[in-house]
């Protein structure tokens, strides 16, 4: 099993459980659970495999992220209730499936050979979109766009890190371990603390 295989399972498995968590929000039947928890596990993955022209997808090569997405959907439609907290389980579930599906998509570029531009954006891209597509059909405000909160950001960190981090080692290791820190540690530190960068506040048009 390759590291990106080990990278894209475990994102699959946290995401789904974060699409799960906003499916029982949501008050949806056991289909519904499901068709969340598998979006939100390979939405990210998909996009970036499409935009780096990698065939088949990885979930159609092979099925076990959407195996995993499945039964995390059947263990949370049972289980969330037992919550004291449904949107702050999913609010860290969610930061903790981010820096692991950057990196997968950091990993994913390097393997084809990308630039380091197109490196950081497959990073950023992987770890947004599956949430992101969560929020829309979820009908909430994608955690994405939320102000008032490190989210993409964090993303960009920790692909910026990854990359940073293997040209001055030469470690792929270093490199995915560089990213995953980063990344999780601005976005925690963003929900546990407050970080954030400022917001547009709009002003009285001069006399």
């Amino acid at each position: 099993m390759t590291v990106l295989t080990v990278l894209d399972y475990a994102s699959a498995l946290v995401f789904a459980l974060s699409g799960a968590l906003a499916a029982s929000r949501a008050q949806l039947d056991l289909v519904g659970f499901a068709f969340l928890a598998s979006l939100t596990a390979v939405g990210g993955g998909t996009v970036r495999d499409l935009l780096l022209d990698r065939n088949p997808v990885f979930w159609i090569a092979d099925p076990g992220p959407l195996a995993i997405a499945c039964g995390a959907a059947v263990l949370v439609f049972f289980t969330a209730h037992r919550l004291e907290s449904r949107i702050s389980a999913l609010t860290w579930l969610d930061a903790v499936a981010l820096p692991i599906a950057v990196a997968a998509g950091v990993r994913a570029a390097v393997e084809t050979g990308q630039a380091g531009h197109i490196v950081v954006l497959m990073g950023v891209v992987t770890g947004v979109m599956g949430g992101l597509m969560r929020d829309i059909v979820a009908n909430e405000v994608p955690l994405v766009i939320r102000s008032g909160q490190l989210y993409a950001t964090a993303a960009l960190g920790g692909a910026g890190a990854a990359i940073l981090a293997g040209a001055l080692t030469g470690s792929d290791l270093v490199s995915l371990v560089a990213c995953i820190s980063v990344c999780f540690a601005l976005r925690a530190g963003s929900l546990r603390f407050g970080w954030a960068l400022p917001v547009y506040r709009q002003r009285p048009p001069r006399n």
